[in-house]
């Protein structure tokens, strides 16, 4: 694999990222969103540790040093658990608009991060399509209110999850993303449960009913492939590049409200879809659609022989 491939696999997980979302606002309603998360969590650690058995891999969790095992427990604390409990418990006190935009600063901080820590270097024509990224963003989410407490904690989550970016491409330096992702996941499970054991919650996971469970295994899924793609992809690119891809998933989130829920785009909202579309093909690269076009044009051309 190289970076096309995961260039592909970046925006394959902003597509998953994208429905996930879309899917997120019925399968939560009703449901306590740290549990949720928390169940989400467990059953994508057991999808990832079947996966590793499946693909005979298990032994490469058993080659893990003492070092690493650390470090993956610190992607699930910096990425996989604190950020959560972080937006979450802001969400209730800050209006959707403030918590969309603030989060979907993740890509700049990764970006920062990834240049202090990691040394990445990053062109003009890159910080260009990051700008149209950021005001694209601002576009659709341009009824942001008065910056808060509640702000200031989903700006806290956002830049942790940037960081979890560099360390995880640190980490993935020495192994693959199946194990990155297995370590974020369980680790970040293991977190999540003791802080609902730690407030009482931890209860009302025998509580949830059928049609919740059920909500929780399809979103586990989704999430299942979100961090497979992702981690994966994160192996042979930038982490700026991949991150600032999900950003993708706002615009298809946007599609699948528009047909499904009926859900009306305005002009700030078609705007804001055009400059983060026009933003990630700056940063993919329009060599890299290009590459993708002919492959297809002789996929089907071979096809139709």
């Amino acid at each position: 694999m190289g970076e096309s491939s995961g260039i592909s696999l970046a925006i394959a997980t902003a597509v998953v990222s994208g429905v996930s979302i879309f899917l997120n606002k019925f399968a939560v309603g009703g449901t306590n969103p740290f549990v949720f998360t928390a169940l989400k969590n467990v059953f994508v650690a057991v999808f990832l540790l079947s996966a590793i058995f499946l693909l005979f891999e298990f032994k490469k969790l058993k080659e893990l040093t003492k070092k690493q095992w650390g470090q993956l427990a610190l992607v699930g604390l910096v990425g996989g658990s604190v950020p959560f409990l972080l937006f979450f418990y802001a969400l209730k006190l800050t209006s959707a608009v403030n918590a969309g935009f603030l989060q979907k600063t993740l890509f700049i901080w990764a970006i920062v991060f990834a240049g202090f820590f990691l040394k990445e270097k990053y062109s003009k024509k890159f910080l260009a399509g990051a700008a149209l990224l950021l005001v694209g963003n601002f576009a659709l989410f341009s009824k942001f209110s008065s910056f808060g407490f509640a702000d200031a904690l989903i700006l806290i989550a956002a830049i942790l999850w940037g960081a979890e970016n560099v360390l995880s491409k640190h980490v993935l330096k020495e192994t693959h993303g199946r194990i990155v992702a297995f370590g974020r996941m369980f680790f970040g499970s293991l977190f999540m449960l003791a802080f609902l054991a730690a407030t009482g919650q931890i209860t009302e996971i025998g509580q949830l009913n059928f049609s919740q469970l059920s909500w929780v295994l399809v979103t586990s899924a989704l999430l299942f492939l979100y961090v497979l793609f992702y981690y994966t992809g994160l192996k042979y690119v930038r982490v700026g590049v991949a991150a600032a891809l999900l950003s993708l998933g706002q615009p298809i989130t946007a599609i699948l409200s528009l047909v499904f829920s009926g859900t009306p785009v305005s002009a700030s909202d078609a705007l804001g879809f055009v400059l983060i579309i026009f933003g990630a093909a700056i940063i993919a690269g329009f060599g890299y659609f290009v590459s993708v076009g002919k492959t297809a044009a002789k996929f089907f051309a071979t096809g139709n022989k």
